[in-house]
């Protein structure tokens, strides 16, 4: 059985590493923002389809460490970058990236990923 009050701090967990507020991260996983509100504040136990929706949509969360705290998150872990100057040929502007994505008219971005040197990275999609 999940203990409510602990999946709760897990999924605030996941709403903080995300950089979500309740209500964008009810909207990315396809919930009412009541249902996050409700299960963050121990009102209600989530469903299996909740639980699926926030593993559809943020495969870092591991499912055992979600409903029962046992794993690790976030599940891919991210080697850390090592530091090192970039050369000219390493070096790519997104700018540079826009203007050579326009020439293409049969494709558009659909993901950006910016990693930083401390190992952290952000998502930007389409």
């Amino acid at each position: 059985m999940i203990n409510t009050a602990d999946f709760s701090k897990r999924l605030q967990k996941v709403i903080e590493y995300y950089g979500e507020s309740a209500s964008s991260f009810a909207e990315k996983i396809g919930a009412q923002r009541s249902s996050i509100s409700h299960i963050l504040s121990g009102r209600n136990k989530p469903s299996l389809d909740f639980v699926l929706k926030i593993l559809a949509s943020f495969p870092e969360v591991e499912l055992y460490w979600l409903l029962n705290g046992k794993g690790e998150f976030p599940k891919i872990d991210i080697p850390t970058l090592k530091s090192k100057a970039p050369t000219q040929e390493s070096s790519i502007k997104i700018s540079n990236i826009i203007e050579s994505n326009k020439k293409d008219t049969n494709r558009t971005i659909e993901r950006i990923v910016i990693f930083y040197s401390d190992g952290s990275f952000k998502n930007f999609e389409n």
